[in-house]
């Protein structure tokens, strides 16, 4: 019975081609490790006399930022929400099952394309060189964040509804506002509002290191703190961005589970 079974190559037997991938990887990650002078300067002592001074928080300082605190979720909030209203006309245009035009949805999805490669940080130093130092340039940043990544989850998912409803509305002389509210929306109703929350919980993360850059909220006295090098305070702020990113990661899982 074994004479019948293929004799496997010595290649083979021992996964030498799997050993010569892994191998390579690790050749290229100590290679880019010494050409970046990855944990050159590097400093273990100086890293655990800032977790010293980090182990003791002042929580004094964590009255002074509970507003931040609020205006960070508030950033994120409005943020997300502009961003949702501009991307449901566009997820329309860029959808191949709405718009039958070939070159209005490639333009309308190069157009998107540009928006999502503008990283988060790059569009707050933008609004901060623009509006100045506050929530406004925030609010800017994740407004067209949000837009992007929104766009694309919407114009997707109105992809995947089934188009009887369209045909049956059309069919009976309906106009295309009326295909949209009656037709499309009530299908992607659920899928909208689970990726505007799984939206927000980005937004709410991003928006506490916006602030470091000057675009308001709590990451605005994450800066300071570290600058000032009251690392005791800096350590409230951290427990502080924690405890908000939590809550709101949990509240947005479970109204996603209930959409189902």
């Amino acid at each position: 019975m074994d004479s019948s079974l293929p004799k496997q190559q010595p290649f083979a037997r021992w996964h030498l081609k799997s050993l010569f991938i892994v191998l390579i990887i690790l050749a290229l990650l100590i290679g880019s490790a010494i050409n970046t002078q990855a944990g050159a300067e590097f400093s273990w002592d100086q890293f655990g006399a800032l977790w010293v001074k980090m182990a003791q928080p002042d929580w004094t300082y964590f009255s002074a930022i509970i507003g931040p605190i609020l205006q960070t979720i508030q950033m994120a909030i409005v943020g997300t929400v502009l961003g949702a209203i501009i991307s449901v006309p566009f997820a329309l245009l860029a959808a191949s099952n709405i718009i039958k035009s070939r070159v209005i949805r490639q333009v309308v999805r190069f157009f998107l394309n540009l928006v999502r490669a503008l990283p988060d940080l790059l569009l707050a130093a933008l609004f901060v060189a623009v509006v100045g130092i506050g929530p406004m340039a925030g609010v800017g940043a994740l407004t067209i964040f949000s837009f992007g990544m929104m766009s694309k989850l919407f114009y997707e998912a109105i992809e995947t509804i089934d188009e009887g409803p369209i045909e049956a509305l059309t069919a009976a002389g309906a106009n295309s506002w009326q295909v949209i509210v009656f037709a499309i929306m009530p299908q992607v109703l659920n899928s909208f509002t689970s990726y505007f929350l799984y939206t927000l919980e980005i937004n709410v993360r991003a928006s506490t290191v916006l602030g470091y850059l000057g675009a308001g909220g709590v990451g605005l006295y994450l800066q300071v703190t570290l600058s000032m090098f009251r690392y005791d305070r800096t350590a409230v702020v951290i427990i502080a961005i924690l405890i908000v990113v939590v809550l709101v990661d949990t509240i947005s899982n479970r109204l996603r589970e209930a959409l189902g």
